[in-house]
């Protein structure tokens, strides 16, 4: 089923742009159940991309509840091999302002209640992931990015909290402390499944808030978390249809041969189910 080589995950009205030509929409059931919602394919000089709304049109699935596994499988098994993922993320470091946009560089985990591999029951890799983002795609969105006039950063460390409360003043303090720049909800274990998946991976965040550390500024609300997004959500449809003319160049990154060798298991200890699953997605290894 190959209907779309470029994947986009953010709000579900970022397919809405002028000039992007909507051509289908998909359910999709995977190995691993469903994803979010219904996936739109559309087509942009030739170029043709599937979005996906990583909440569900709505809004109504919370970051700890989303079926990450579904959702990156389903975008594979649609012939994806790029995925540019947006967020909205807080600040963490006053440089980094309410508005602006960003390409981190590292993730530090702290959800724990969410299930983060395509792996397991009987069947054992480990992937590498020092580097969780595709430097090659970060550098195809820099340009476009500054050409827009979007104000960008990179090589920042992204927290990934687990949610869906925002954090206390003592956590964001300590966040800061270590170094880090942003605070998300979403990152992982969507970074780490499209690693798994050998698709490159770049996640765009989109700063609405200073979180909750910096005491000359209102503390984050749904209100003002609401407000910037909608502005934000203008800017990253521009940036869209400027990617999906740049995307599609040819990978020359490590991402397609993540699971060369990562899986240890030998072949006749496998579990067949899960190696039917994973051939779905995998089908050169399984």
């Amino acid at each position: 089923m190959k209907k779309a080589t470029v994947g986009i995950i953010g709000g579900s009205g970022l397919y809405d742009i002028e000039g992007v030509n909507v051509i289908d929409e998909v359910t999709i059931e995977t190995a691993w159940g469903k994803p979010s919602d219904s996936i739109v394919i559309a087509e942009s000089d030739g170029v043709r991309a599937a979005f996906l709304p990583r909440h569900g049109r709505g809004h109504f699935i919370l970051p700890h509840e989303i079926n990450f596994c579904a959702n990156i499988a389903a975008l594979k098994m649609l012939g994806v091999n790029e995925i540019f993922a947006f967020s909205a993320v807080g600040s963490l470091q006053e440089r980094i302002r309410p508005l602006d946009f960003v390409m981190p560089s590292q993730i530090i985990d702290r959800t724990k209640a969410r299930h983060g591999t395509f792996f397991g029951d009987g069947v054992a890799a480990h992937i590498a992931f020092a580097h969780p983002f595709c430097e090659r795609l970060q550098n195809i969105v820099e340009n476009p990015a500054r050409r827009l006039g979007l104000t960008m950063h990179r090589d920042e460390i992204l927290i990934c909290m687990e949610g869906p409360a925002f954090s206390t003043r003592a956590e964001s303090e300590l966040y800061r402390s270590w170094g880090a720049g942003l605070i998300n909800m979403s990152a992982v274990p969507e970074a780490k499944l499209a690693r798994e998946a050998e698709i490159c991976y770049c996640m765009i965040c989109m700063c609405t808030d200073y979180d909750c550390w910096k005491e000359d500024e209102k503390h984050v609300n749904v209100e003002m978390l609401i407000e910037n997004l909608n502005s934000n959500a203008r800017a990253a449809k521009d940036l869209v249809k400027v990617l999906l003319k740049e995307a599609g160049s040819e990978r020359t990154c490590e991402c397609g041969d993540t699971v060369k060798y990562a899986a240890i298991t030998a072949p006749e200890k496998r579990n067949p189910g899960t190696v039917a699953k994973l051939k779905t997605i995998l089908p050169k290894y399984f």
